[in-house]
């Protein structure tokens, strides 16, 4: 006997039932996760290798200019070559991340336009890569770590934590500029600028404590210096401290940009089949 389905039309269902939808469409969020890591990696030599060579060439350049030139100081007894990647590993994530959402949705234009889903699927599922990216840095921290005989504390426990407040930051801003990036396909000349100019504007060359104290809570309205202070304090150990205000303001700014990104992406998502 074959099975009866009902199809049930109702005013506002998908919207009411819009969270539950994404979990019931999480094989899709695998399917394109994995379509991407395959698009990446698979028959390549030149994508594994520049997610171990991008990082290790920033901190190379990022310590002979800031600690061999300009002579600043490192986080305690942390060698500077460590205290720069344990910048630059939330850094890359936050970026690329965002460099990854901003054209999902174009990138997909043909599986929107066809049928329903929730969108948000699409932007989170691009995020992966980058993860992926993530662990491989982290493979090279490690050996960096045993190069330079410098263990890890049991402060290593929270960084799953920082890793998801990264996921968070990036996923907020990134559903932002994904959603202006449907409407106005400008944006994706914009976004490498942002990205770019964001790079000289965190502390990731160079330690966040140099910053003068009046100024540091200000500096902490930028969500990714709390991110790069918190990971810093998790890898580096020892006399490396999180300026606690700084992080708690960088923490707000970045649940706050994390919202307006999920209302931004939520209105014009209803439409974003219209004009993609």
């Amino acid at each position: 006997m074959s099975k009866k389905f009902e199809l049930i039309i109702e005013p506002g269902r998908s919207k009411k039932n819009y969270w539950t939808d994404l979990w019931s469409f999480r094989e899709l969020f695998y399917i394109l996760s994995w379509r991407d890591l395959s698009v990446r990696y698979k028959q390549t030599v030149i994508g594994v290798l520049w997610a171990l060579i991008r990082p290790l060439l920033t901190m190379v350049v990022f310590t002979v200019i800031f600690g061999k030139l300009a002579k600043f100081p490192s986080e305690g007894n942390a060698p500077y070559a460590i205290m720069v990647y344990a910048g630059m590993l939330p850094w890359q994530f936050f970026a690329s991340s965002i460099t990854a959402t901003s054209g999902s949705l174009v990138g997909n234009a043909q599986l929107i336009t066809k049928v329903y889903f929730p969108r948000l699927i699409i932007p989170a599922s691009s995020m992966i890569t980058s993860f992926v990216d993530f662990i491989i840095s982290f493979i090279i921290l490690l050996f960096l770590m045993v190069y330079y005989g410098f263990l890890p504390t049991w402060k290593m426990f929270f960084l799953p934590g920082f890793l998801i407040i990264t996921f968070l930051t990036a996923l907020g801003f990134g559903l932002y500029i994904t959603s202006l990036n449907v409407k106005y396909r400008d944006f994706r000349y914009v976004v490498p600028f942002l990205v770019q100019f964001g790079l000289y504007l965190s502390p990731v060359g160079f330690s966040s404590t140099i910053i003068p104290e009046k100024y540091r809570l200000l500096y902490s309205l930028n969500p990714i210096v709390g991110v790069i202070d918190g990971f810093r304090w998790v890898i580096l150990g020892g006399e490396s401290n999180i300026f606690v205000p700084g992080f708690i303001l960088s923490l707000f700014v970045a649940i706050f940009f994390l919202i307006i990104g999920l209302m931004k992406f939520r209105k014009m998502e209803k439409y974003f089949a219209d004009i993609i």
